[in-house]
Order: C-alpha cells, then structure tokens, then sequence
C-alpha cells in the first residue's frame, strides 16, 4: 500500500500485531473512527518500512515533527541519521531484505483532533552481509493530529531500555 499523497491516511487498514492488541472501548462513532484512522496510519508505517520506502515512511509526519528516535542524535530532523529521506534511504540500504516492524499491544486513544498511541514494537532486520536477521523490541509512542484531513505523526518517541549496573548496556535482549 502507497502512503497517501501529503502523508494523510483515512481508513481502516488491517495493522499486523500479535495476540492481545486492545484499544479502550467508547461509545461514540466518531472516537472509533479516529482510533481506526489512527492504526491505519501505524499499519500503513509499518508497510513503509517493509517495502523500504523512504519518501513513504516520511511522508507520515507533519512538517516539524518532533522525533526522538533509537539513533542519534538526541532528536532527529533535516540532515540527521534519519531525519530526511537521504538519511533513511542510508540507513534502510544497511539491510538486505524488509524492516519488520510489529506493534505488540497497540493502544490508542483519540479525541477530536488530537490521538495518543504507544506500543511494544519488535523490529527484526538482516543486516548486509550478515547471516542471519536480529530482532529487539522497544518502546514506541506516538503523537498524532489530524490535519488536512488525515492523520499524521506530530511526535514519535522510541526507545530501549538500558542496563542501570554501570555498563550503561542496551537492554536489547528483553522480551514482552
């Protein structure tokens, strides 16, 4: 599936997760809908990253987003790691094959304008040259509004925990 023209996404789209995804239960149509469009927009960046699609997995975030992610520096933005679509080409052509990306326990609210989601995400990937693909898991929250139509990513915050035993280690062998 191609991320929509602007990076606005409607619809409900399946999203790939494991047992146990939940979301808060409401009554209101509208509330529903905007958890569904929400998870579409997640589903579709998940897709992005297993077609390896730069201009797609940016095209999600509103101009200006604020994104914290695992590589540095602390927030990225034009001309990081990741923070344009040369960064991201860059760093998708140090895999051979799809990033997986699985939200584990997606949960989402949202009200009006304004959605919240966070999940245990597990990222597996083949590294070139390597044998075989690794896998870790990591937090992941999301900040979206909806703009012109669509939902978009305002802020996205990843993170690993670290070993608090002085090694300062990254506690990528932990399991939900």
């Amino acid at each position: 599936m191609q991320a929509p023209a602007g990076g606005a996404a409607e619809g409900n789209v399946p999203m790939t997760t494991t047992a146990g995804t939940s979301t808060s239960s409401t009554s209101s149509t509208a509330t529903g809908s905007a958890e569904a469009g929400v998870r579409a927009v997640l589903a579709q960046y998940v897709e992005a990253h297993a077609r390896r699609d730069p201009e797609a997995i940016l095209a999600f975030f509103a101009d200006g987003a604020a994104r914290y992610n695992l590589a540095p520096p602390l927030q990225q933005g034009a001309g990081t790691m990741v923070g344009d679509v040369e960064g991201v080409r860059s760093w998708l052509a140090t895999f051979d094959g799809p990033v997986v990306l699985e939200h584990r326990d997606l949960e989402v609210a949202a009200e009006g304008a304004v959605a919240f989601a966070y999940a245990l995400t597990k990222m597996t990937a083949k590294p070139v040259g390597a044998p075989e693909p690794f896998s870790f898991w990591l937090r992941s929250t999301f900040g979206l509004r909806l703009l012109d139509g669509g939902w978009r990513i305002v802020h996205e915050h990843e993170s690993t925990p670290f070993y608090m035993d002085g090694s300062f280690r990254a506690a990528v062998d932990l399991e939900p």
